[in-house]
């Protein structure tokens, strides 16, 4: 997968190309990403990302249960102990926010709200860059959010 000469933007403007040189010199850019996230329940979590979120479930052994998320191999690692991070530790890019968040609450997914922040009444936060943000968390309490850019 070429992701040096990505032909949309991933957010906001279009990225700017590397030089040739830079493109030799680059240690990670060419390579796939990985996502982890932490679990104390794997039958939990396999039912919230697979179940709930759809994603499909590439294998499952002692250590983690792997999904694949569009490309992405996310790996939802099992722990004995978990403090969840107080902010996003996944997020996904949406085309239609207001559509997600509704098929995202017709699968009994619960958005959150933060106190302070303007939300419409589907949990949507537009930020002053215009991108527009809703969160929502896994079984273990991780942050996940979509965005629409």
């Amino acid at each position: 997968m070429d992701t040096i000469g990505m032909s949309k933007p991933a957010f906001g403007s279009a990225p700017e190309k590397p030089s040739p040189a830079a493109q030799r010199e680059s240690i990670l850019g060419p390579e796939p990403l990985v996502a982890f996230v932490a679990t104390l329940d794997p039958a939990r979590a396999k039912e919230f990302y697979r179940g709930t979120l759809g994603l499909p479930l590439v294998n499952e052994d002692p250590f983690a249960l792997v999904f694949d998320a569009n490309g992405t191999m996310l790996r939802v690692t099992r722990v004995q102990e978990l403090a969840p991070a107080k902010y996003t530790v996944l997020g996904w890019q949406v085309r239609d926010i207001v559509q997600t968040v509704k098929d995202l609450q017709k699968a009994h997914v619960t958005l959150e709200r933060y106190p302070g922040m303007q939300q419409d009444k589907l949990g949507i936060w537009s930020s002053p860059g215009g991108a527009r943000v809703a969160w929502f968390k896994d079984p273990d309490g991780n942050t996940l959010s979509i965005t629409q850019f």
